[in-house]
C-alpha cells in the first residue's frame, strides 16, 4: 500500500507583510481542505524593506518615504483590514509606531525550530504588529513573544545580543531575491508548484494537490 502522499510548503514571506498575515491564515485554511495529504511547512525569511536599519523608524515617516504619505497609504490599509476581517484577524494600522526591521523576527523564528512550531511564533509576532501594534524592534517584545510560545526567554535574550545566524538568515533573504521573488507571500510547494500571493484557501489547496499528484507519479 502506498503511503499518504506529501507535500513539502517553503513559504517566503516577512512578518510586516500584511499579505503575509493573510496568506498564513489562508494557508492553514487549504490544508485543512487537503487531509489526506501529509504537508511540511518551511517558513523562510525576506525582507520587505530592506533599507529598515535595525533599529526601525518612526511608523509616520516610512508611510511618508515607501507610499508618499500616510493618507495615499489609508486607501490600501481600508482593503487590507477588510480582507483580513473575513479571515478572522485584526488589522490596526493606526497602532502601529514604529516600522521595524524583521531581521530579528526571522532569527527567532529560526531558532524556535527545535522547540516549538515556528509557526506559532510566526503568527505571535504578526499579531503583536498588525493587532497591537508592538514595536519589534524591541528587544524585550521579541523575548517575551519567545516566551510565551514555550521558547527559554534567557537563551533568546543571549542570542539576540549576539551576531547569531544573521548571515544565515541575510543570506537566505537575499537568495530568494535573485531566485526572481518580489512578491511575497510565495508558496514553493515540493520546490515545483510555485504560487505568489495571499490565494484563496480553495486556490491553495487545489495547489496542493497538483503538487502530491505531481510527487506520487514521480514515484510511480
Amino acid at each position: 500500500m502506498d503511503s499518504a502522499p506529501s507535500v513539502h510548503v517553503d513559504v517566503v514571506s516577512d512578518i510586516v507583510c500584511p499579505w503575509c498575515y493573510i496568506g498564513k491564515r489562508r494557508l492553514e485554511q487549504a490544508i485543512a481542505l487537503t487531509p489526506d495529504i501529509a504537508i511540511n511547512v518551511n517558513w523562510r525569511p525576506y525582507f520587505l524593506n530592506d533599507w529598515i536599519p535595525r533599529e526601525g523608524i518612526d511608523r509616520q515617516t516610512y508611510l511618508e518615504t515607501k507610499f508618499g504619505s500616510a493618507e495615499r497609504y489609508a486607501v490600501i490599509a481600508e482593503r487590507i483590514a477588510a480582507a483580513a476581517a473575513l479571515e478572522g484577524l485584526v488589522y490596526n494600522p493606526d497602532k502601529i509606531s514604529r516600522q521595524p526591521n524583521t531581521l530579528d523576527c526571522h532569527r527567532l523564528i529560526l531558532w524556535s525550530r527545535s522547540v516549538t512550531d515556528p509557526g506559532r511564533v510566526k503568527q505571535r509576532l504578526m499579531e503583536l504588529y498588525f493587532a497591537e501594534g508592538a514595536d519589534l524592534s524591541d528587544s524585550k517584545t521579541l523575548i517575551q513573544a519567545a516566551a510565551g510560545c514555550g521558547m527559554d526567554g534567557d537563551l533568546v535574550r543571549r542570542l539576540l545580543a549576539s551576531d547569531a545566524d544573521v548571515d544565515r538568515i541575510e543570506g537566505e533573504a537575499n537568495r530568494a531575491r535573485e531566485a526572481g521573488i518580489d512578491g511575497v507571500p510565495c508558496f514553493i510547494l515540493n520546490s515545483s508548484v510555485i504560487v505568489t500571493g495571499a490565494q484563496s484557501p480553495e486556490y491553495l489547496a487545489s495547489a496542493i494537490e497538483r503538487a502530491a499528484s505531481r510527487a506520487t507519479r514521480m514515484r510511480a
